[in-house]
């Protein structure tokens, strides 16, 4: 009897063991299937987004490094870092010794990416595109982490938001915007970018959605041949860029004249992470400021 109570207790701690680490898989978004002995306890981000999504995601206190820039939330300035898109420093990541590594595909590369995992180490890619795609990673981060009773809520927040902002803006009269990125090159965004789609969120059209490249260089011509109704400048502070003034030498543009010169700091609408609805927020209610113009310059003279 003994002995078979000693085999019981151990049947019992095997399975409450398999259940503690149970395997787990998940698709990334190069569609590769990765999988996990249990939940990552520590992760490793390369991106600033990622970083954001996994502390939405509640696997915040599971992060062992950074890559640059990873500013958001504060905790984060804390944490090491390990590198950026312009190169990886292999030697402090694999110091810190994570049983997960989450990698942006179009900021870290294909290269890189392929070096970590001929390391050993196992590489999670996370290239949202898409509004939708931000909510999923949340849930997906937080199966990865075991934290799925803080991320399942958080990408239900996220999307009731979302729809919030849609029922409210979307349908509002159109808005012809040109977003732009950087002055020297002048550069902007097409439609398959998410910016675009926080574009269309907050009824506006992006002038130069057709263009063929995510990120493409645009010329002087084209813009003012476009004529924008308003237009948005990112830059890279939390202030506006001096260049976004300069349009001012082109009174004949209709932002311009109406004074539709707007800013969304970069980190609220360039990073696919959870703060994307507060630039939405904010750039729904320039739009709405444009719109309000329009009778403005309509009016007769007295």
């Amino acid at each position: 009897m003994l002995n078979l109570l000693r085999l019981l207790i151990s049947l019992v701690l095997a399975l409450a063991a398999a259940g503690v680490g149970a395997a787990l898989t998940v698709t990334d978004d190069a569609g590769r299937a990765v999988t996990l002995p249990g939940p990552a306890q520590r992760i490793v981000s390369l991106a600033p987004h990622i970083t954001e999504l996994l502390f939405a995601a509640g696997a915040g206190e599971h992060i062992v490094a950074v890559g640059s820039y990873s500013d958001h939330p504060p905790a984060a300035q804390a944490l090491p870092q390990v590198g950026s898109s312009s190169g990886i420093d292999v030697e402090r990541l694999l110091a810190s010794r994570p049983d997960l590594v989450i990698a942006w595909q179009s900021g870290n590369g294909e290269r890189t990416i392929a070096r970590l995992r001929a390391l050993g180490l196992t590489v999670f890619v996370s290239e949202p595109r898409r509004l939708e795609d931000i909510p999923r990673t949340l849930v997906q981060f937080g199966q990865l982490a075991g934290t799925k009773a803080v991320a399942e809520p958080a990408a239900r927040a996220f999307l009731a938001r979302q729809r919030e902002l849609a029922e409210r803006y979307s349908q509002r009269p159109l808005v012809r915007v040109f977003y732009q990125i950087w002055n020297q090159p002048l550069m902007t965004v097409n439609g398959e970018q998410m910016i675009s789609q926080v574009i269309e969120l907050c009824g506006g059209r992006n002038i130069f959605a057709r263009l063929p490249t995510l990120a493409p260089q645009v010329g002087l011509e084209a813009v003012l041949a476009a004529d924008p109704e308003a237009i948005v400048a990112s830059g890279i502070g939390i202030d506006a860029p001096a260049w976004l003034d300069d349009w001012q030498r082109w009174p004949q543009l209709t932002a311009v004249r109406r004074g539709n010169l707007f800013f969304v700091p970069a980190d609220l609408v360039q990073r696919q992470g959870p703060r994307i609805l507060d630039g939405a927020q904010l750039l729904c209610e320039q739009l709405e400021q444009a719109r309000s113009r329009r009778c403005a310059e309509c009016a007769p003279p007295r």
